[in-house]
This record gives C-alpha cells, sequence and structure tokens, in this order.
C-alpha cells in the first residue's frame, strides 16, 4: 500500500532521510511499472526516435551513478566510466542499437545495485551536505540537495514515458 505521507527514514538526518523516502518511493513506483514486462516489451521501439523501456531503465541508473560520482566523490566520470555508461545516458542512435536483449532481471539489477550505493553514501551525510555548494565548470552553482531532487526528478519524467510506451505495447 503506498504511504501517502513524506517522512524522514530512520538512520538518517531529518532532511537526508526525507530525500531517501522520496528516492525509494519513486523507485518502488517505478518498479511496480515494469517488473512484469517480458524482454520483448522491454526492447519495444513505438518509432525510430524513441527509446526503449529498457534503455530508460538503463539511463535512470546511469544518471544515479553519475550524480554518485559528482556529489560523493566530487569529480566527473572517468573516460572508463564514460564508456561503460555513456550510450545510457545519452540514449539515441547508439542505445537503440546496443541496450537490448535484456531481462526485466538484469534491469531491476543495475537499478537496485546502484541504488544501494547511493544509500550506504547517504547514511554518511547530514543536513548540512545537501546544502554545501559547487560550481559547474561554466560556473554555474549548484547544490547537492539540487543534484539528488534531479535523479527523483529524471526518474519520475522517465518512468512517464515508460508508461507511455506501455500503452503502446497493447495496440501492436
Amino acid at each position: 500500500m503506498i504511504d501517502y505521507k513524506i517522512k524522514t527514514k530512520e538512520n538518517f538526518t531529518e532532511k537526508v532521510g526525507e530525500l531517501v523516502w522520496m528516492l525509494e518511493h519513486s523507485r518502488e513506483i517505478t518498479w511496480s511499472e515494469v517488473s512484469n514486462l517480458n524482454q520483448s516489451d522491454l526492447d519495444y521501439l513505438p518509432n525510430d526516435n524513441s527509446n526503449s523501456i529498457g534503455s530508460l531503465l538503463s539511463h535512470i541508473a546511469s544518471i544515479e551513478y553519475v550524480h554518485q560520482i559528482i556529489s560523493f566523490e566530487k569529480r566527473d566520470l572517468t573516460k572508463d566510466e564514460y564508456l561503460k555508461r555513456g550510450t545510457s545516458l545519452e540514449l539515441g542512435d547508439k542505445a537503440r542499437e546496443v541496450i537490448k536483449n535484456h531481462s526485466i532481471d538484469y534491469y531491476l539489477d543495475e537499478l537496485t545495485q546502484v541504488r544501494e550505493n547511493t544509500i550506504t553514501h547517504l547514511k554518511s551525510k547530514d543536513d548540512n551536505w545537501l546544502f554545501e555548494e559547487n560550481k559547474w565548470d561554466n560556473g554555474v552553482p549548484y547544490n547537492n540537495y539540487y543534484l539528488w531532487f534531479h535523479v527523483m526528478e529524471d526518474e519520475i519524467n522517465h518512468r512517464g514515458q515508460i508508461r507511455t510506451i506501455k500503452r503502446l505495447l497493447g495496440n501492436r
């Protein structure tokens, strides 16, 4: 049953605990949307410019991974990390070619592993860390709270795309 009250997750500071609750809630909803899909469903492309559900799930995991690197390690991706994650980060033509032929368990495992790492790191952070400011290379400031809001925002946005693709699956 869905709990319609944002709470502070235990073993975290107040704001970090609220963030963790929201991240986990968003992930539970995503999980429920995709957990019964088969490989054909995951690879389905409604048109030549679409992303598959599988590539969107891989993208969600990769966005979270990148934000771990930026916020927890205070650096950008290495070349090797980019080689591993770049296709799912950028999506598009290459993703349509290579992100396919995986079961739902493959994508759910990827999402789970990345999230477990996020939770482990967030346990060591406090509310002050959320508000720590940094700057992008172009000089635009951001804080860690915004980075993790963006992780959640990105997942919710792509979950909407997933729902649209699922509706189209019924029409094929």
